[in-house]
């Protein structure tokens, strides 16, 4: 969806020249600052857009989104309104940007994300919303209506509407959060009427006159208008005024008529024909309506301009025009009224334009306009493998209530694209009656089958499997998504990477829940092999980022850095402006920080991490943000910052997102063994109790992880209370779980459970089993260097080590590993007599200096002056300080700051 953004959508219209001030109209909305909504509504043509633009046009944290009707699908509308405060607000977006742009991220989530990273913003923000009523949708307001329920007070929210939103506006207005000006304060009182009549226009009006136009209009700004463009060189203006009579809608009938008169007959006819658009350029004029009197478009839009014909501007290059809406509106009922069978001619037109241009999208838009389905349907067709390479499935899905059952009954590439749109949507309805219709097509080809992609029809067979195999995984059915999977790999020729590469990836997901970790990663390899070459890089690094967690749990650490180091590689390295990277280049960062974890090298983690926070979010795939948090999570807490590793770990909840990936090691059982480290037992047990896990259920992989949780709990509850019975009970589980770990060649979880073995034997007084288990461990880690699990064990286990057959040298190993870590830790408390902490991940020198700045009293404006730098610069730095320090806010960084003599 980001490519196909609009992006003077998201610029904030500029003020037109010799506005007339309204001081009272723009100093009510001024003083609206700590208003939940400001609601400005009235009909067509009252001013809103202007008033607004006016209001708001100089202050710094303004997000102005320009709505449209294709807005009324949540996704789309939530994009841009993400974008738009991102643009603002850097980073403010970003991880509700990955949430909705993942398959697993629901429209709740990706407000909630929001609202907690606007919450913790020392600036303000406000998001206008212009044109609302064209998105007015009711899952829109449904959304929105959530924003403001659960509004940061540094969220201010405008609306400029044609009618009331579908909001809880009593409710509002009842707590006093409401602002609200309408179309009795919208109306231009008699002095303004006079000043926009005779100082803009110099119209040269009496005040008689301009008294009677301004009763006739009842202050309607665009009736207004069109009357002053209607009265240029008249020389009885007094008698025009007279008639000037009827209601809205006649009024603007009215001087309609009289404006398109008064033009020469090529140009009406210019106007009539463009009024199909949107929006407007000379290249796209000159397709669809041509010359004007020999005039190009560009020379044509400047002419329209310069007579003040209702054309707004859409960026400071004057190449991008739209017509004001009400003037649009009428404009395409005269053409509907004179020239009906011109319309679709002319949509065709624009739609060729576009095609050319290279924006499908409008181009698909133009297409539906001129009622030409077949021409609709050729372009999606042609159009689905390059939007699916960048990812704009949303924009197929689009599309798919607009293409009917009977064009896809003849064209089975198309009903197969529009389901892959569905499927990565997130969207399962329906979709295997269209999988149904599809396979029928294939098996009794109709004599008027239509094909635009040869390509994509000999792959279809294939591709048709694996969507049943992407349903299978979705419905829970692993045996049903391996089968089909397999069928597609058969179907599939030598030359169909894609397929292979995503039955194998539907394969390995489907092993990974079962439980066969090397059958996983093999097939994550091969699907990893397959997107690479293809040039799906990111998708390839999002493989990758699963095959390291499947080398780690089967103890291959050399295998799981080489695969995150080649996937780097691939992805290449940003340009020296930082642009140019990939999405994904920040995952295989805290993919190598994990490798270098689980060796024992803490700084080289630390430093990986570094890296990966300095690129940010947004060079990361979906899941990204909460797995950078949860590695902080873990070097945190091992150095002592508890306060730190708890404000990680809360944010990398909030942030979760599975993106169809087991839940293997679940957050709440990751703060479960945060608490039993830090001896809250208690909370632990009730974590126990909330995920209903007991001793005695059957073993599975899915909960492997919860259940040596478990055994930790039974184990910290031994040690402080003495109770044998409640240590047999570990010891029993525990061995459960490793002969378990072991079948399935889990040997992260064989070491793991093996070491907690130990300790159970060494708490029992069993010396010579202890050492048996810690051998067994020993042996499995110390060729590959594994010194992880050792130091995160009790303390007694070090000591046993020295006890081992042969097993000095890697004891060694560990106790080295575990004075880095101590050193860590040390570094910068060295030089703080009080025992100042450590900053794991260092701040770059330019993240000082902002942090040095955020102790003043100078706002986000003033620091990035005094840097002579971007506000958005300033901002992504402080988020990426807020990160690093492990706070949510500029006091609390500050305070941390202080700590640790930054």
């Amino acid at each position: 969806m980001v490519d196909a953004l609009v992006q003077t959508k998201l610029t904030l219209p500029r003020p037109r020249p010799g506005l007339v001030a309204r001081a009272r109209l723009t100093e009510e909305l001024q003083r609206a600052q700590h208003a939940a909504l400001v609601l400005v509504s009235a009909p067509a043509g009252f001013g809103k857009t202007t008033l607004l633009a006016s209001t708001y046009g100089d202050a710094a944290s303004v997000a102005w989104v320009s709505l449209d009707r294709r807005d009324g699908d949540a996704s789309r509308f939530w994009t841009y309104v993400l974008h738009a405060l991102d643009a603002v607000s850097s980073g403010s977006a970003a991880a509700a940007l990955n949430l909705l742009e993942s398959a697993g991220g629901t429209l709740t989530d990706v407000i909630g994300s929001l609202v907690n990273e606007l919450s913790v913003r020392a600036e303000d923000v406000t998001l206008v919303l212009d044109d609302y009523h064209l998105a007015d949708t009711p899952e829109v307001s449904e959304t929105v209506a959530q924003l403001l329920e659960h509004r940061p007070p540094q969220l201010r929210l405008v609306l400029g509407t044609r009618a009331d939103p579908a909001l809880p506006l009593s409710r509002l207005r009842a707590r006093g959060e409401l602002v609200e000006l309408r179309a009795a304060d919208l109306r231009f009182s008699l002095d303004e009427a006079g000043d926009y009549l005779n100082e803009v226009h110099d119209l040269g009006l009496t005040e008689s006159d301009v008294e009677t136009l301004e009763t006739r209009t009842e202050g309607w700004a665009a009736a207004l208008q069109l009357a002053a463009v209607s009265l240029r060189g008249r020389d009885d203006s007094s008698g025009f005024i007279a008639s000037f009579a009827g209601d809205d809608r006649f009024v603007v009938d009215f001087l309609a008529d009289e404006v398109l008169d008064q033009q020469p007959r090529p140009l009406r006819r210019f106007l009539l024909d463009t009024s199909v658009l949107d929006r407007l350029s000379g290249p796209l004029c000159d397709a669809v309506a041509g010359p004007v009197d020999g005039m190009a478009g560009d020379a044509v839009l400047e002419l329209l301009e310069r007579r003040n014909l209702l054309l707004v501007p859409l960026d400071d290059h004057r190449r991008w025009y739209r017509y004001h809406h009400l003037f649009a509106d009428v404009l395409q009922a005269r053409l509907l009224a004179e020239r009906p069978d011109d319309i679709p001619v002319l949509h065709g037109r624009a739609s060729d334009w576009y095609e050319q241009a290279g924006d499908v999208e409008a181009a698909v838009r133009h297409a539906f306009a001129a009622g030409d389905v077949d021409r609709a349907a050729d372009l999606i067709e042609v159009a689905t493998p390059g939007l699916r390479r960048r990812r704009a499935e949303r924009v197929l899905r689009s599309w798919v209530p607009a293409v009917p059952s009977e064009v896809l009954a003849r064209r089975p590439v198309l009903a197969s694209n529009l389901v892959g749109a569905l499927m990565a949507s997130n969207v399962f309805h329906g979709v295997s009656d269209r999988l149904d219709a599809i396979e029928s097509t294939l098996a009794s080809p109709p004599v008027d089958m239509v094909v635009r992609d040869e390509v994509e029809w000999r792959r279809l067979p294939a591709v048709v499997a694996t969507h049943r195999s992407g349903l299978a995984l979705v419905s829970g059915d692993l045996e049903a998504t391996l089968r089909q999977a397999d069928i597609a790999l058969e179907l599939a020729g030598a030359s169909d990477q894609l397929t292979v590469a995503s039955a194998s990836a539907l394969k390995g997901l489907a092993s990974w829940a079962a439980g066969d970790l090397v059958a996983a990663r093999d097939n994550y390899r091969a699907a990893a092999r397959g997107l690479a070459a293809l040039g799906y890089v990111s998708d390839a690094l999002g493989c990758t980022v699963t095959v390291v967690d499947l080398e780690l749990a089967l103890g291959n650490l050399d295998a799981a850095h080489r695969a995150a180091q080649d996937a780097l590689e691939l992805a290449g390295a940003p340009d020296e402006s930082g642009a140019g990277v990939v999405r994904g280049t920040a995952d295989m960062w805290v993919a190598l920080a994990r490798v270098a974890w689980e060796r024992g090298e803490t700084s080289e983690a630390a430093e990986d991490l570094r890296r990966a926070g300095d690129l940010g979010d947004e060079a990361g795939l979906p899941q990204q943000p909460y797995r950078w948090r949860v590695a902080m999570v873990t070097l945190r807490e091992r150095i002592g910052d508890h306060e730190a590793a708890d404000t990680l770990l809360a944010e990398a909840e909030r942030l979760f997102n599975s993106d169809f990936s087991p839940d293997v090691r679940p957050l709440p059982a990751v703060r479960a063994r945060l608490q039993i480290r830090h001896g809250d037992l208690s909370a632990a047990r009730r974590w126990a109790a909330m995920a209903g896990i007991v001793v005695d259920e059957d073993l599975s992989y899915l909960r492997e992880y919860e259940h040596v949780t478990f055994a930790l709990l039974l184990l910290a509850e031994h040690e402080r209370t003495g109770d044998s019975a409640t240590l047999e009970v570990a010891a029993a589980l525990l061995s459960r779980l490793r002969d378990s770990a072991a079948e399935g060649s889990r040997t992260a979880t064989v070491v793991e459970t093996s070491i907690l073995l130990a300790s159970a034997a060494d708490a029992a007084g069993h010396d010579e089993e202890a050492l048996s288990w810690l051998t067994d461990a020993s042996a499995l880690a110390q060729a590959v260097g594994w010194v992880r699990p050792f130091l995160d064990a009790a303390p007694r286990i070090q000591g046993l080590m020295a006890m081992m057959p042969d097993g000095s040298a890697f004891a060694d190993a560990v106790a080295a590993a575990s004075r880095e870590a101590g050193s860590v830790a040390a570094r910068e408390a060295s030089e703080d007599p009080g025992g100042g902490e450590t900053l794991v991940v260092p701040l770059s020198a330019r993240e000082l200096d902002v942090l040095r700045l955020l102790g003043s009293d100078l706002d986000g404006p003033a620091i990035a002056r005094h840097l002579n730098v971007s506000l958005p610069t300033v901002r992504t730095h402080t988020q990426r300080i807020y990160m690093k320090l492990g706070v949510n806010n500029r006091r609390a960084a500050v305070r941390r700051a202080h700590q640790l003599r930054l």
